[in-house]
């Protein structure tokens, strides 16, 4: 008898201890389920920004704004392969940045907020949701569009695309560039800042014939540069420390303030 009743209570113990493992299981998210619920966050918080994020955001943009078709669209500098393509070297701050170091350059300018930590699940969230969108993309493939094609530098008119935003873009944008509730803001304070990418006339200028009006993007190259001379001479938000930018002295043509390694080389110029 005994030797039965030890056999039971083992048997038991065996047939719970396998219950409770496979409970464990069943309640327990695999490492696919993990990464597809950080991929649904990193796409909340991209597309929410604002919402998802206040105390990051200083405006009333999302980094859908610029990045449209929720990052997949080609031509509105898409995050397919942007993964990929990082850590690379940038000549804005003369150093190599990681992908999360990208990001947080739009928190601070397009957003006009303030960096996410890097190892924060925000930000390994947002990394994942662009990660997805690569894909099997490798460094070398260089199949993504981001937006900037090379477009001949023409001489814009502010006044032209003064008049070509009163009757192009308004219905979206809002008639003093506020934003409605199907576009953002285009200048002022809820508006990116002074430091931000969109604020170069030839990267708003590229950003905008290739996709606006939204859905029929049928201006041409001059209208295109006109009208982002016009909103790029609209009043926004400052970026304190802005002059640092550039510290070799190679800054683009057309960026829209002066930094010091700028004057440096120009007054070094003017004394030979």
């Amino acid at each position: 008898m005994s030797g039965l009743i030890r056999f039971g209570t083992g048997a038991f113990l065996l047939a719970t201890a396998s219950l409770a493992s496979a409970c464990r299981r069943a309640d327990a998210p695999t490492t696919r389920d993990t990464a597809a619920a950080s991929i649904r966050r990193g796409h909340a918080l991209l597309t929410a920004t604002r919402d998802s994020l206040p105390a990051h955001v200083g405006n009333s943009l999302r980094c859908t704004s610029c990045h449209l078709n929720d990052g997949r669209r080609p031509s509105a500098l898409p995050w397919i392969g942007v993964t990929a393509r990082y850590p690379q070297y940038r000549s804005r701050n003369d150093a190599v940045s990681t992908i999360e170091d990208r990001i947080n350059d739009c928190f601070a300018r397009s957003l006009n907020g303030s960096p996410v930590m890097p190892d924060s699940r925000d930000m390994r969230d947002m990394v994942a949701y662009m990660a997805s969108l690569t894909d099997s993309i490798s460094k070398s493939d260089g199949a993504a569009d981001d937006s900037r094609a090379a477009m001949i530098p023409l001489t814009p008119d502010s006044a032209r695309g003064a008049q070509l935003f009163a009757t192009t873009c308004v219905s979206c944008h809002g008639d003093h560039g506020q934003g409605t509730a199907i576009a953002p803001a285009l200048w002022g304070a809820q508006s990116y800042n002074i430091g931000a990418g969109m604020a170069r006339l030839r990267t708003a200028a590229s950003f905008i014939r290739r996709n606006m009006p939204f859905g029929n993007a049928t201006l041409t190259d001059q209208q295109a540069f006109d009208v982002a001379a016009y909103i790029n001479s609209r009043p926004r938000p400052d970026f304190p420390g802005k002059e640092k930018d550039w510290p070799r002295g190679d800054a683009p043509p057309d960026v829209p303030y002066h930094t010091e390694a700028g004057r440096a080389g120009a007054a070094a110029r003017s004394s030979r």
